[in-house]
């Protein structure tokens, strides 16, 4: 409940802040009795589709740790915590970018994550549950894959595809409902826009936004690939394969009622979506590779 509520409460203030912003710019006058007026309709969605997606990228770090719980190691208070800050700051060193913040949260799978602003203001946090299950070698090579993420500049290449893509989806699904509310109205009504152009905007920002994150996801798992071989680089091959073995053989597949499973288009589908690509493709990517 605690992370819905922050999710929640902090959306709804990115919102306030943006349609400041757009009312200042003159951006929500875009709908005008002569028609749709498209630089305020661009000026509009540009606001909401790339600041959104940069102020959550300027949030991250804050929004990570309140939502997990993540600390931050200031003070090392174990040998594993003083091990894991060795570890990342000589591969931070290897990659060339500051000292990211290094943070353990507590949570029984076993996961590791990279978020922050740019490359030398970064946080990498681990769950207690990638601790426990993985040895030191394993999880030298996991540090390395985030520090990749984060030497590759993912967060901020991902927040621009997102922002841009969410610029076009509203500013597109606004056009199409014009168009749709424009053909639906008779000649001699020459009121504002009707009932047809909210529906059609409504339904057309959803079916948009999935064709979005299609995009959006194929392009994560691209990025996932480098970030694997950035592990490899930075903790070495053999234990990034390491790595990954573990994680497939205590991966646990997610269950389908039997009636569904039936349906292998719903597994295609499912793939679309995925922002990592199934463990065994990076696997076999790794050992492949020179």
């Amino acid at each position: 409940m605690k992370r819905i509520g922050l999710f929640l409460l902090t959306n709804i203030a990115i919102m306030l802040v943006l349609s400041v912003v757009v009312s200042l710019l003159g951006g929500d006058r875009f709908l005008t009795q002569n028609g749709l007026n498209l630089g305020s309709l661009l000026i509009f969605s540009a606001v909401f589709g790339m600041g959104g997606s940069f102020i959550s990228l300027a949030m991250s770090k804050w929004m990570a740790k309140r939502s997990t719980g993540a600390v931050v190691i200031e003070q090392p208070k174990s040998a594993a915590e003083a091990w894991l800050l060795a570890t990342v700051e000589r591969q931070a060193r290897a990659a060339g970018i500051g000292m990211p913040e290094v943070a353990v949260y507590d949570a029984p799978e076993i996961n590791a994550f990279a978020t922050g602003m740019s490359k030398n203001n970064a946080l990498v946090a681990v769950s207690t549950g990638l601790l426990r299950s993985l040895n030191q070698d394993e999880t030298e090579a996991v540090l390395g894959h985030e520090i990749a993420h984060v030497a590759n500049g993912d967060m901020v290449t991902l927040t621009l595809i997102q922002g841009v893509l969410n610029t076009f989806v509203i500013f597109l699904s606004r056009v199409i409902g014009y168009a749709v509310d424009s053909a639906l109205k008779r000649s001699d009504d020459r009121g504002g826009p009707g009932i047809g152009y909210y529906v059609t905007s409504f339904v057309m920002q959803i079916v948009l936004g999935f064709a979005a994150s299609i995009v959006v996801a194929w392009f994560s798992r691209r990025r996932e690939f480098a970030a694997d071989a950035g592990g490899a680089h930075y903790a070495g091959k053999r234990k990034m394969i390491a790595a990954l073995q573990k994680l497939k053989a205590q991966h646990e597949p997610s269950t389908l009622p039997q009636g569904m499973q039936a349906f292998g288009i719903a597994s295609e589908v499912k793939s679309l979506f995925m922002t990592h690509p199934p463990l065994e493709e990076r696997i076999a990517r790794l050992q492949a590779s020179a």
